[in-house]
């Protein structure tokens, strides 16, 4: 049953877990609409003007929305976190962080990361040649640093000895024994000295979805008889001093900091004792794993951290230290390279509602009239009208038992189609009404759970899961998920959300709780014509660019947004960039839209002939054809919207 009674906006922000999640960077206002802090201040971004500006330049939906100012405050609360623990510890040594390109490749979110992180000489992480590429280009700052990651050929190489050459901090980390033998033997030809580092592959193993990234059967890494090797080789080559970086890595998204502090502890001895052998290290690198608290529970389930962000930090400098007093070595430039602690939280996905399937749907409730003739219906009817507390589970099985005799007389050829839509509807009421009587129930059994999972609706969502959130659907990542408008309303319905891809799989039916995984989100009943949006938040890590092309949808529009408080609304919009056209995506899996033009143009000119179709309505229609052809590749509804609340 459909409610508007007022809803309270605390209600709102503890139904959606909002203040757990956000990190302080999203709330709700008293028009009951989310809206966005991005200096975690009084400075306020509502998401409905962003949407409304969004309609005003004829954006479509689904629509990403970057905020540039929560970005910058990322890379300096990150950076502020480590000079305040190196301070405070006594360290003697600077903190030089980087971020991993892999992580979110966008130009726009590179160059705002390295232009926010100047004052701390932030760098960056390629792991592949393209990354190394761009990374050279936009990368100026000659005390900062460009970490090459993953294995290498004799181009990559190359190119990262022209960065050494043209004064940058390009270090090579070795990533198996014969990447060193290669790397010694292209500089020579180059007569450019490397600046050499080393992966170690620790004993300390990784923990939550990516923990096979560490540990001793890591894909990365060397073993101590490799360490032990590759110091000899740079020996051997007189070359000993360009060993510069001992780097680990134990996996991204890591929920417990008890695994960061053994692996840091482990890896900060592997340095101590490479400096004893004769070589002039002077950074560790801890590699990623830093945490995002996705479900703001705070635990070590996969999508949670049970740390902030300063233990993270405090752990690091504090055990390095420890470990480094001990074995009388100088303490060593740190180096992180955390991705998506600095990015997810800067974008959120946007995404719009064009349809819900409800199991109770709205055709003519049945009466005892209507089932007189029918005495199956009849008697469920009087099951739902003599529903009571004490009865609710018996009667819940009563209905069951009715609705599975009516299939088997439907599968008979016994039982009509109205009077099967009869019974099969007022089974559902029945069961929406026995969830209810449960509600507040100290224990409630789970067969009543299942029911209420299974009355949930469908909301019809006008985007693809696999090209927006690929880790949702590929590792059930979690991410928060609610309404941004209407949060004065109290939600009456509880869905699971459904893409436009032909896929069954194009769904999301997991969602954050601080119990456990729900399997609904509340949500308002979705009216026709009506706008609903619902935003998906802290997906601003590896979503952008590891989506594919599943049904040919391609990359979502986008919008930038930075503050400004001489702005009437508080801020502007710096850019947009418009997602792919039908005839992008269609490029790229080798269609050659001139030729689709010129096969339909043949096909129009052959109706013409054969008088299926006159010149003038051929002509119309082959132009719709080709402007087509340039649209956005989602749905778009906008002449069946009235005004969003």
């Amino acid at each position: 049953m459909e409610s508007t009674t007022s809803f309270d906006i605390a209600e709102a922000r503890e139904l959606y877990n909002i203040d757990r999640w956000s990190g302080d960077y999203f709330g709700i206002n008293e028009a009951g609409h989310v809206c966005v802090y991005p200096k975690r201040n009084g400075e306020t971004i509502d998401l409905m003007d962003v949407v409304a500006e969004a309609r005003s330049r004829k954006l479509a939906f689904p629509l990403v929305v970057r905020f540039h100012d929560l970005l910058r405050d990322r890379v300096e609360t990150i950076n502020k976190a480590f000079a305040t623990a190196i301070s405070e510890s006594g360290y003697n040594a600077p903190y030089r962080g980087v971020f991993p390109i892999k992580v979110n490749q966008l130009r726009e979110v590179v160059e705002e990361i390295i232009d926010a992180g100047k004052p701390w000489h932030f760098g960056i992480e390629a792991g592949s040649k393209p990354e190394l590429l761009a990374a050279l280009a936009v990368h100026s700052d000659p005390e900062s640093l460009v970490i090459c990651n993953g294995y290498k050929d004799t181009s990559f190489i190359q190119n990262a000895l022209l960065g050494r050459k043209l004064g940058k901090t390009v270090i090579l980390v070795v990533e198996k024994l014969e990447e060193l033998a290669h790397i010694l033997r292209v500089s020579q030809t180059m007569k450019i000295e490397p600046l050499i580092g080393l992966r170690v592959r620790l004993l300390s193993k990784g923990a939550g979805k990516w923990a096979t990234s560490g540990g001793e059967n890591a894909k990365f890494g060397l073993s101590t008889a490799d360490l032990v090797e590759a110091s000899d080789m740079l020996h051997a080559a007189g070359l000993a001093h360009c060993l510069k970086l001992v780097h680990f890595h134990v996996g991204s998204q890591v929920p417990d900091i008890g695994t960061i502090k053994r692996a840091v502890r482990e890896a900060a001895r592997f340095y101590a004792k490479l400096s004893k052998m004769g070589h002039e290290l002077g950074y560790l690198d801890v590699g990623g794993g830093l945490g995002v608290d996705y479900d703001g529970s705070r635990t070590t389930f996969d999508s949670s951290m049970n740390y902030s962000l300063d233990e993270y930090v405090r752990d690091i400098v504090y055990t390095v230290k420890e470990v480094c007093d001990s074995e009388s070595v100088a303490h060593p430039t740190l180096v992180s390279e955390s991705g998506r602690a600095i990015v997810a939280q800067h974008s959120v996905l946007i995404v719009e509602t064009f349809g819900a399937i409800e199991k109770a749907s709205r055709q003519e409730t049945p009466t005892a009239t209507s089932g007189g003739e029918i005495p199956l219906l009849a008697d469920i009817l009087e099951i739902r009208n003599n529903l009571h507390p004490q009865n609710r589970l018996e009667n819940l099985h009563d209905a069951q038992e009715i609705r599975e005799r009516a299939q088997s007389m439907f599968d008979l050829g016994l039982l009509d189609l109205r009077a099967k839509a009869g019974i099969e509807t007022v089974y559902w009421q029945i069961a929406a009404n026995i969830v209810e009587l449960f509600r507040d129930a100290e224990h409630i059994p789970e067969e009543v759970r299942e029911i209420e999972i299974a009355i949930g609706d469908q909301y019809l969502c006008n985007f693809s899961v696999f090209q927006s959130l690929l880790d949702h659907w590929a590792l059930g990542q979690l991410f928060p998920v609610m309404p941004i408008h209407r949060l004065n309303e109290r939600p009456d319905r509880n869905a699971t959300l459904v893409d436009i891809t032909c896929d069954s799989d194009g769904k999301v039916a997991k969602f954050i709780d601080l119990q456990d995984v729900k399997e609904t989100l509340p949500l308002h009943r979705w009216h026709p014509g009506e706008p609903y949006y619902i935003g998906f938040f802290l997906a601003g890590a590896y979503q952008d660019i590891m989506g594919d092309l599943h049904n040919l949808f391609g990359r979502v529009n986008e919008m930038h947004i930075y503050l400004d408080e001489d702005e009437d609304s508080g801020h502007y919009v710096e850019e947009v960039l418009p997602g792919s056209t039908i005839g992008q995506v269609l490029s790229l899996t080798q269609w050659d839209v001139n030729e689709l033009a010129r096969q339909m143009k043949a096909q129009t000119d052959a109706a013409i002939k054969s008088d299926r179709l006159k010149p003038n309505e051929a002509m119309r229609l082959l132009d719709d054809y080709e402007k087509s052809l340039t649209l956005y590749t989602y749905l778009n509804f906008d002449d069946q919207h009235k005004p969003a609340k």
